[in-house]
């Protein structure tokens, strides 16, 4: 089997890869819709794979993974490497987990993640009452992950929050950051008391902070809200898209407190998490397969993580559907140190109406049933997908 061309369209927002090959067989991969200007990126790894076996996924690999760097820019090598295992769980007639190793699990635990109800305000009525929605969601959650302080509108909408610019523009990746004053330490805290109130000790609460904080207020706030007994706390340093992992730090934070430290979700390939995991900086790490360099590269992340005694909450929550698919497969795999991946889920809404083979409902009680079709599993349907295409990418299908 050879690989004879490699097409990207943008669906909405996101680009999917489409590997097309000389036996009938396509694969696909997607890339979040943070990123429709990673189509680009796509197509220019094509010629340095035409012509190459698609199942020999790592050496097909071993070709374009220096083409890629920290989130955004692993998106294109990684939403490859998704489309290789996909033909070749097709070519092999078995779903993709059984190319990684076998199910470890076969229902995938899952966090709120694209799940998101809007906001009146950033007070802590506010968090309470949305935490209220995501316990009722049908999906049935039995973990949900709230946005606070830098993660959220929170330095734009709280008066004195801290101390820092306010950003003039928002974009994807650009946080506002700074000293909390005293006022915006005691409001994030109070929100988080609030939402602690809902969940009780029946659903488990992370929180996704930043990145934005500076160190003595990410120490003072991990030493708050210990009693709460939160799932993690992610990303307060770097994450998001900091193209670095300072893990030093992140180590003097993680041991300063009891409250389980996150981050990793904009880190690009194995090598970059080696002093994260060697030094024990967090306790859970959260790679993205869309963006730490795919499916196989995540699995290596979590089996060296194990060893070090750290836990694993993949991140994925604007891959969408195709992405929920490499999620599921790849997670099926995963060691034990697995707790649950973010749920993506289909954005606009007519993605539901374009990929076959999803269960329905996807979620029950919280889990995905890890289905056995080959492949990932899914697939794109060309009659109803080709209305959302541009003109320029009306030739994707052929």
């Amino acid at each position: 089997m050879k690989i004879t061309d490699v097409k990207c369209a943008l669906f909405g927002q996101h680009p999917v890869v489409r590997i097309v090959t000389d036996e009938g067989i396509s694969g696909y991969g997607q890339i979040e819709f943070w990123k429709p200007y990673a189509k680009q990126h796509v197509l220019l790894l094509r010629d340095m794979i035409l012509g190459m076996d698609p199942t020999d996924v790592e050496r097909v690999m071993l070709r374009i993974r220096h083409r890629g760097a920290f989130k955004p820019w692993g998106s294109a090598v990684s939403a490859v490497e998704m489309a290789l295992w996909d033909i070749a769980g097709r070519a092999a007639g078995v779903p993709v987990y059984k190319l990684l190793g076998g199910k470890v699990r076969d229902r995938v635990r899952v966090y709120n993640g694209g799940v998101r109800f809007p906001f009146e305000a950033y007070n802590p009525d506010d968090y309470a009452a949305d935490t209220k929605r995501m316990i009722d969601s049908p999906e049935g959650f039995t973990i949900i992950k709230q946005t606070v302080a830098f993660h959220s509108p929170m330095a734009r909408e709280i008066p004195d929050f801290h101390y820092g610019e306010v950003a003039t523009k928002r974009l994807p990746g650009l946080r506002d950051t700074g000293y909390l004053t005293e006022k915006g330490f005691h409001h994030v805290v109070a929100c988080v008391e609030a939402m602690k109130e809902v969940t009780g000790n029946k659903v488990g609460l992370a929180l996704d902070c930043g990145p934005g904080w500076t160190l003595p207020d990410a120490k003072k706030f991990a030493k708050a809200v210990e009693p709460l007994n939160l799932m993690w706390i992610e990303d307060l340093l770097t994450g998001d898209q900091t193209p670095y992992v300072n893990a030093s730090v992140y180590r003097d934070l993680t041991t300063s407190t009891s409250t389980p430290i996150h981050t990793g979700e904009q880190i690009y390939l194995r090598q970059n998490f080696r002093e994260l995991i060697e030094t024990r900086a967090v306790d859970i790490l959260g790679p993205d397969p869309c963006d730490v360099g795919g499916m196989a590269e995540l699995k290596r992340v979590a089996e060296y993580a194990e060893i070090h005694g750290l836990l694993f909450a993949p991140h994925g929550t604007a891959d969408g559907l195709l992405g929920l698919a490499a999620l599921v497969q790849v997670s099926a795999t995963l060691p034990q140190n697995y707790i649950a991946f973010e749920y993506p889920i289909g954005e606009p809404a007519w993605w539901y109406d374009i990929v076959d083979g999803l269960p329905n409902p996807i979620v029950k009680d919280g889990f995905v049933t890890v289905w056995d079709r080959p492949g990932m599993g899914v697939d794109l349907i060309p009659d109803k997908a080709l209305k959302y295409l541009s003109p320029e990418d009306q030739g994707y299908f052929d």
